[in-house]
């Protein structure tokens, strides 16, 4: 599918491209229909550029407990308590 806006529209909203790329990635985001990463890609920036974007305008990261795991696992830390 392909969305076309015409140049006269954005100027009408005073964004460009990018600009309007990032706002329906953290409109997306928000509505927890994509991940950061995803969010990220569509906005054409990077995931930490894009988590500093969502901290600017105090939205809060969706970040659950599988994550948490996720990421401490690759670290090599482990919450198994006989440890």
């Amino acid at each position: 599918m392909a969305l076309l806006i015409d140049d006269s529209e954005l100027e009408l909203v005073q964004m460009d491209e990018n600009e309007l790329r990032l706002e329906i990635a953290i409109m997306l985001y928000e509505k927890e229909k994509v991940s950061a990463g995803r969010a990220s890609k569509f906005a054409r920036i990077n995931r930490i550029l894009f988590l500093k974007e969502l901290g600017k305008r105090r939205i809060p990261v969706n970040y659950d407990e599988e994550e948490l795991t996720r990421d401490l696992e690759i670290l090599g830390i482990s919450l198994d308590e006989s440890n």
